[in-house]
């Protein structure tokens, strides 16, 4: 039957020759329509999630993106600059000490706290603990400095609170 099949191009090479170009226009045939439905996979994928019809549409989308991007991307750092404007001023340097004022009371009942900002402004807040009661002192700070005399414990508050700061600093930085 093989050889029948054969003869038949044998005897009539014009025939063969069709049928050779009719295969290979089939296979080119089933190779595009492989590559166009590649294609159409691809542009499904790339159109899913918009509303955009064809590529210049999604172009077009995504430059209106990448500028509502940029916009925000403006007002989040001005957001940022406002609110490190704001933690310049906030406290952010605390010192604790405690002391006993009188040799003849008893415990560590007085303190002294520093409260600084990141420019070392802030202010004092000082408690002396007597028998006949506690005074609360508060003093103001610029600088690192008062206009009004500061007691051995506040100076060592502030400088509790600007050294621990430092030190932070530091083991940020290693």
């Amino acid at each position: 039957m093989l050889a029948s099949f054969f003869s038949v191009f044998a005897n009539n090479p014009l025939l063969g020759l069709i049928i050779l170009v009719a295969v290979v226009f089939l296979a080119w045939n089933l190779t595009l329509h492989w590559q166009v439905w590649q294609t159409r996979k691809k542009i499904a994928i790339m159109f899913r999630g918009t509303k955009a019809a064809d590529l210049e549409g999604v172009i077009y989308e995504q430059i209106k993106r990448l500028r509502q991007n940029e916009r925000d991307l403006k007002e989040l750092e001005k957001f940022c600059k406002n609110l490190e404007k704001i933690t310049q001023h906030s406290i952010q340097k605390i010192g604790v000490i405690r002391f006993n004022p009188f040799k003849d009371t008893g415990g560590d009942q007085s303190f002294a706290i520093a409260f600084l900002d990141a420019r070392n402004n802030g202010f004092t807040l000082s408690s002396l603990f007597a028998r006949e009661g506690n005074r609360v002192y508060t003093k103001p700070i610029e600088n690192g400095q008062s206009k009004y005399p500061l007691t051995e414990e506040e100076k060592k508050a502030i400088e509790i609170a600007t050294k621990e700061s430092a030190d932070k600093i530091n083991k940020k930085q290693e």
